[in-house]
């Protein structure tokens, strides 16, 4: 990233004189060796062009659709002036971590694919990659400061769960003055932007300097601690004057058909966090002895999420013989990114669509050896509003396959068996129960936020969860301190009127 000696100032509205671009991409062939970010940087002066092609719209679409309300037209027009110390303050008023959500959030489902140039057929602006271009910028030149609160407060907040919506909480909860402990049961912080999402989307010193900023505000962070196990959750709230759940969801839903108990066959988290370990430097005796290590093998992802894009292109870069992703519907119809099929396509991944696994074969020593499948037809809409896809009778046939991965989705794990705590309210779901107005549980002083309540969604969501939930946290603090302040019972109603209200 250069410095510029005279940041230059620009127009807005240039989306006539200037087309859409991207930072320069990396060429396949050199990405298929590594796991480095896929995307260089982006020299200022390009930068400053693209955040100029804004319309400064007077109904900010982009705003509207971004889960945490960004300021874009404001930090866009920032950009395009050179003002880029106050465009990083204008982003991080509203997004605790804009590096992460530029590398990782769809932007062509959110902002950029809401964008009214997209709509009016100019090409959107590439908003996600000027958000990254501005926080980076703001990391080099020093801009980024550990958190100093005004006044600092004498209660303190437990948060569990040290990923994306936890890190949050954590960091707005400090800005207020609140002693902030996080308790984590993984050795690093980060929780799925450590070892779910591979370091070419996401550069794990990324997150790393973000829980190190944490830790330089004064939040503590508690790793390898199983709530339930190494602390009782009764501890936790006992030691705390609030507690903030952000555990995310880490149950795998798994294939249902034969075979899937051969050998070779896994949970997408377990192969991207053994990658994503090996890549940290951990040993990993699964991926050593090749359990977990495509390389060689014929790959077939089942699912068309982000996390099934995820995996197909973590198999081409450890070196898999083929990669195959099996989905049931068509490209238009898949839930993940479009542009991440677009990066794994160039990688060579090869998309088998409108397909359902219908059983795993396997050989006498139970070791997987291929997928039998069926072609789908997509039929009338579901429930989601998407074509519900139906079997072609008698349209089998069979992808070879040394390593299977159920890429399908996420469920929450039973937390109130978890934590020891059958008081905690849970939904038909699994996920926790909250009240949708303030992220209070089932239990007084206890509150949600993140994956855990939403269920699987995307890190943004989590980022928003988590600053709402902070708020309501220091609402509920100060409504229990006033009502602790005096003795009148009215204002102890009242109190607790307002923590209900919260």
């Amino acid at each position: 990233m250069s410095e510029s000696k005279k940041p230059e100032s620009r127009n807005m509205l240039q989306f006539l004189r200037i087309a859409p671009a991207m930072p320069a991409k990396r060429k396949a062939a050199a990405r298929r060796k590594d796991f480095n970010e896929i995307y260089e940087a982006w020299p200022d002066a390009e930068a400053g062009d693209q955040a100029s092609r804004c319309e400064q719209c007077g109904i900010p679409f982009c705003q509207v659709h971004c889960p945490v309300q960004n300021n874009i037209p404001d930090w866009l027009k920032l950009v395009a002036e050179g003002r880029l110390e106050e465009a990083y303050a204008v982003s991080s008023a509203t997004n605790n971590m804009p590096e992460v959500c530029g590398r990782i959030c769809p932007q062509d489902r959110l902002c950029e694919g809401s964008c009214v140039l997209e709509q009016s057929k100019h090409g959107s602006v590439t908003i996600g990659a000027v958000e990254k271009y501005i926080t980076d910028t703001a990391w080099e030149r020093g801009w980024v400061k550990p958190v100093v609160p005004v006044e600092e407060r004498g209660e303190s907040v437990g948060i569990i769960g040290a990923g994306p919506g936890g890190m949050a909480a954590a960091e707005e909860l400090r800005k207020l003055g609140y002693q902030v402990e996080i308790y984590d049961r993984y050795d690093r912080a980060g929780g799925l932007m450590i070892y779910g999402i591979p370091n070419f989307k996401l550069e794990k010193s990324v997150v790393e300097r973000r829980v190190k900023l944490l830790e330089q505000s004064g939040i503590k962070i508690h790793r390898n601690v199983d709530v339930g196990k190494t602390i009782s959750f009764t501890d936790l709230r006992r030691r705390h004057s609030a507690v903030l759940i952000a555990t995310g969801v880490y149950k795998a839903r798994a294939l249902a058909c034969p075979g899937v108990g051969a050998n070779g066959v896994f949970p997408a988290m377990s192969y991207l966090t053994a990658s994503n370990r090996k890549d940290l430097g951990d040993r990993v005796p699964e991926f050593e002895n090749g359990s977990l290590n495509a390389a060689g093998k014929n790959v077939v992802v089942i699912g068309g999420g982000d996390t099934a894009m995820d995996c197909v292109r973590t198999a081409i870069r450890q070196g898999a013989k083929s990669v195959k992703c099996l989905y049931r519907r068509d490209r238009e119809n898949m839930p993940g990114s479009q542009r991440e099929v677009s990066n794994a396509i160039e990688e060579g991944v090869e998309f088998v669509w409108m397909s359902a696994p219908e059983a795993v074969l396997h050989d006498g020593d139970n070791k997987a050896t291929g997928v039998r499948a069926l072609r789908m037809r997509l039929g009338t809409p579901d429930a989601s509003g998407r074509a519900k896809p139906e079997e072609i009778e008698g349209s089998q046939f069979v992808i070879p396959a040394d390593l299977v991965i159920e890429a399908l989705g996420f469920d929450p794990e039973d937390l109130p068996v978890m934590f020891g705590e059958p008081a905690l309210g849970v939904t038909r779901w699994g996920t926790i129960k909250t009240d949708f107005k303030n992220l209070m549980t089932t239990m007084d002083g206890v509150f949600a936020a993140g994956d855990i309540v939403r269920g699987a969604s995307l890190v943004v969501w989590a980022i928003r969860d988590g600053r709402d939930a902070a708020a309501s946290i220091h609402t509920y603090i100060q409504a229990v301190a006033t009502a602790q302040g005096s003795n009148d019972q009215g204002a102890k109603d009242d109190a607790r009127i307002l923590r209900k209200a919260s």
